[in-house]
């Protein structure tokens, strides 16, 4: 008997985690933190309903914190097997899961600091050392590449310097057609994001992750799929299209109308991924002439070192920017696809202290995205209170976090412990959001040569759920399925 059990992401966009049960065997895919409201974060101490010992592998798609940030706490609980994922996925984690832990232990400290806990002492979800051992766990493996899951039958290794996986049975093992295997598919929406096609005999569960967008810098568009016998399929934006593309009008009249009041524009961004596209646009503005040459600050220690792995990753990336950087001498291409005329990194926290102080005219590009932590409270803290100021969302906000908060219109929101007015003016731009819309969605869906046996929705809040339900039911009259969180489904793998 084989099964699915939804984990995470059902019912809300956080906390990705789908159980497959396959002949006795678990397989986890996607490991990840649940975010925003109260509820929802409570959900990353209850314990799971299976012992990680137990599990024989874990799949990733993608490295943002939704899907890969409760790894380290599965390794804690004794999870020693294989994370499949993508070398770009693999190194991006190196960034996220450690930058984690160390919030995870901060966040303990202080509250045992100062006496905010029920708990003596409060301790860290998971450590520093929970984030290291996980990195040595995770096993790369190339695009469009199938692998075997269970490791205990078949070795995959990766060839030295290169992207390609090999699989080497060992000596006396028994691989059959019916043992599931695993093939990543680029998705469009991040450095390395997939969706994981796991393949059982002649059935196919595609785990579609998060999907991209069409026609968008950076990234190259998500790749089509024809068939797969059980689908799940993301919907953040089920239930809205994105504003059209207006190359860059918006942002555009932002920035100019900002420095004309002589104030600064703060952008909280995911650091991993969107702050390619935040400077691929500010860039390509500045060429153009259409905005002023301000200062652009980089005040994301991690986004700063994501940077060099994309552009380390040419053949990943959108052929517009390859084609960019490819003309450029090889010591000059480095960030030099994103570098803005004034562009400045900040790395230390003294120069991150001095850049709050300043009330310099410029634009500030720092994390979180949703402005849950990171040093951007401390610009939000310093700008909030100044009409001259603007802050700019450039990405999906959930609900119960201080982003969602200043987009709904709050007249203030709580930072580091105070009480902050709200005088400056939000803008949001959904256009640069990596997460496809309604109307994509369907265009990736058109590409299936058959109707999926069941497609279940993931990962998107109640009315986006059921507004995409609606569309797939009536458009393409395919059998769709909301997946309810922690319910477990039977699948016929023959």
């Amino acid at each position: 008997m084989s099964s699915l059990t939804f984990l995470g992401a059902a019912g809300t966009v956080t906390g990705s985690k789908h159980l497959l049960e396959v002949g006795g065997r678990l397989i986890l895919v996607d490991c990840g933190l649940f975010q925003g409201l109260k509820e929802l974060r409570e959900r990353n101490w209850q314990p799971l309903p299976f012992n990680p010992v137990q599990l024989d592998a874990v799949i990733l798609t993608h490295a943002h914190l939704d899907h890969c940030g409760y790894l380290p706490r599965l390794v804690a609980g004794g999870y020693r097997g294989r994370i499949f994922c993508t070398p770009a996925t693999k190194e991006l984690c190196s960034l996220v899961l450690p930058d984690s832990a160390h919030l995870q232990e901060e966040d303990a400290r202080d509250a045992n600091r100062y006496g905010y806990t029920k708990h003596n002492p409060a301790l860290p979800l998971y450590t520093s050392i929970d984030a290291a051992r996980t990195l040595t766990q995770l096993q790369p493996v190339g695009y469009d590449r199938p692998v075997p899951i269970l490791t205990s039958q078949a070795e995959v290794r990766l060839q030295s310097g290169s992207s390609q996986a090999e699989v080497r049975l060992q000596s006396g093992s028994s691989l059959t057609r019916n043992d599931p295997t695993v093939e990543f598919i680029n998705a469009g929406h991040l450095l390395g994001s997939s969706y994981a096609r796991v393949r059982v005999g002649d059935k196919v569960i595609l785990f579609g992750g998060d999907l991209g967008r069409y026609g968008r810098p950076v990234l190259p568009d998500p790749s089509p799929i024809s068939e797969a016998d059980y689908l799940l399929v993301e919907s953040t934006y089920g239930d809205r299209l994105h504003e059209p593309d207006d190359d860059g009008e918006r942002l555009a009249h932002i920035v100019n109308d900002t420095a004309a009041r002589g104030g600064k524009v703060i952008i909280p961004s995911f650091a991993i991924g969107r702050v390619e596209e935040v400077l691929y646009w500010l860039k390509r503005l500045e060429d153009a002439k259409r905005i002023l040459i301000l200062p652009v600050y980089l005040d994301s220690p991690m986004a700063i070192a994501a940077l060099q792995f994309y552009s380390a990753r040419l053949n990943e990336l959108d052929p517009e920017i390859r084609e960019t950087m490819r003309r450029l001498p090889p010591g000059a291409r480095q960030v030099a696809a994103f570098a803005t005329t004034r562009l400045v990194t900040v790395s230390s926290p003294r120069q991150s202290a001095d850049l709050v102080a300043s009330r310099q005219s410029s634009i500030v590009i720092s994390s979180s995205g949703m402005a849950t932590g990171g040093r951007v409270l401390r610009h939000l803290a310093a700008t909030l209170p100044d009409p001259k100021n603007t802050v700019l969302f450039v990405g999906y906000q959930a609900v119960g976090t201080r982003g969602r908060d200043l987009v709904d219109g709050a007249p203030q929101v709580k930072l580091l412990g105070r009480v902050v007015p709200v005088a400056a003016r939000i803008e949001r731009i959904d256009s640069m959001s990596a997460h496809a819309d309604a109307g994509e969605i369907m265009r990736w869906l058109s590409g299936f040569t058959r109707a999926p046996t069941m497609t279940y929705l993931v990962h998107g809040e109640p009315v986006a759920l059921e507004a995409l339900d609606a569309r797939m039911t009536t458009e393409k009259q395919w059998p769709v399925q909301i997946a309810a969180y922690r319910a477990n489904v039977p699948l016929d793998l023959g």
